[in-house]
């Protein structure tokens, strides 16, 4: 079954991800920061923690109404480097070709992270139903 509002959530949402270079010796916290952003819209509240020199951030963030059980949704931000690779299409820019998206993170993990974001509504619906909301955990 296809969700047309959802998949007009979800390509923009990869492409802001897949333009973040977080590859692992960067920092992460705009993309940390546009997730967080994203959530607040949604009334969804999202905690951050720093590491000890303030580069990097985790998001931990209830999908749904607070209670107990839920599943924990789980994945990383940061990318390998691209030095010394051949990318036909820019690695930071999103590029449709062929029927698929391309760009550094867009199988790990950013494709996972923006098919969770875009999903929230039916998952929060979904969770209010079951009393089990899952969690996310960057």
């Amino acid at each position: 079954m296809a969700y047309p509002a959802m998949n007009n959530r979800l390509i923009p949402l990869l492409q802001k991800l897949l333009a973040r270079d977080t590859t692992s010796r960067e920092s992460n916290l705009a993309l940390i920061q546009d997730i967080h952003d994203y959530l607040a819209e949604w009334g969804i509240d999202a905690e951050l923690f720093h590491s000890e020199d303030g580069r990097k951030a985790n998001l931990y963030a209830v999908l749904g109404p607070a209670g107990g059980g839920g599943v924990m949704l789980s994945g990383h931000t940061d990318v390998v480097p691209v030095d010394g690779q051949t990318w036909s299409v820019p690695p930071f820019d999103m590029t449709y070709r062929d029927g698929r998206y391309y760009g550094r993170g867009a199988a790990d993990m950013k494709g996972f992270i923006a098919c969770v974001l875009a999903s929230r509504a039916r998952v929060s619906c979904t969770a209010a139903e079951n009393a089990a909301a899952p969690r996310l955990l960057l």
